[in-house]
Parts: C-alpha cells; sequence; structure tokens
C-alpha cells in the first residue's frame, strides 16, 4: 500500500498553534460544567493529543494515517460551531470559543493545503491508506 509522503507532517508553527487553540477552546468548555460540556472538552484534548503525535512521532503507521485527526478536528470544531449556532446560550464567552473554533479551522486548511496540495490530495491519502484510490491497485477493464 502506498503511504503518505513524509512531507504530510504538519509544520511546526501550524501544529503549535492549533494545539495550543485546541487546548484553549477544550479548557472553556471544561469551565462551563455539565455533561455535554465536559465531554466537548475531552474531545478536544484528545485531538489536541492527536495533532501532537501526527507531529512527533515517525512511525509509518502514523504517516498513513496522518490525515485522520486533521479531517477529524475539522469535523468536530465545525459541529461544536454548527450545534452552538443552533441550541445557544448566546453569550459572550461562547462567541470567543466560536472565534478560537473558527480560527482552528482556518489553520486546519492552512495545513492541509500545505501537506496535500488541496482538500482533493487529503481525500487521496486517506484514500490510499485504506486500499482505496488510483494509488492502491491499477483497476483492469472488465
Amino acid at each position: 500500500m502506498q503511504q503518505t509522503h513524509a512531507d504530510t507532517r504538519p509544520m511546526g508553527i501550524i501544529v503549535i498553534a492549533i494545539v495550543a487553540l485546541t487546548l484553549m477552546t477544550a479548557y472553556i468548555h471544561l469551565t462551563l460544567g455539565g455533561l455535554l460540556f465536559t465531554l466537548n472538552a475531552i474531545g478536544y484534548a484528545a485531538f489536541a493529543l492527536a495533532m501532537i503525535v501526527i507531529a512527533t512521532v515517525p512511525h509509518s503507521l502514523v504517516r498513513r494515517f496522518d490525515w485522520m485527526p486533521r479531517a477529524g478536528l475539522a469535523a468536530y470544531t465545525a459541529t461544536t460551531i454548527g450545534a452552538y449556532l443552533v441550541m445557544g446560550p448566546y453569550f459572550s464567552l461562547g462567541w470567543i470559543a466560536k472565534a478560537v473554533e473558527v480560527a482552528i479551522l482556518a489553520l486546519l486548511v492552512v495545513d492541509v493545503l500545505r501537506a496535500y496540495g488541496s482538500p482533493v490530495g487529503l481525500v487521496r491519502a486517506a484514500l490510499a491508506s485504506v486500499g482505496l484510490g488510483s494509488r492502491s491497485r491499477p483497476m483492469r477493464p472488465a
């Protein structure tokens, strides 16, 4: 199976910013109390750890699936923003958290563009990592 390039490892300053902002929004959610906010904080902390792992661990399995924490954190963050807009409650700290989350999404876009060239490149890497797509094996006509 085709592995992703070694250059898909996140750039140092970008991963530091993503991790810092992710831990910041995790802390904000943790301080709000309640099960939903606590679970959201734990999820953000787990994604921060995953970003650290893909930036620092040189194992081939980590390299193969280094697209997953990026896509997962982007989806998790977008879902959190959407849920806030639908459910509320709307208060100033909530909007600060949403601004932090939008910054996380923006940095993830920059990271994906740098590492894969485009969102399509990320999808190709994801498909190749599980043995699908054009990089795994050529298809024969029927």
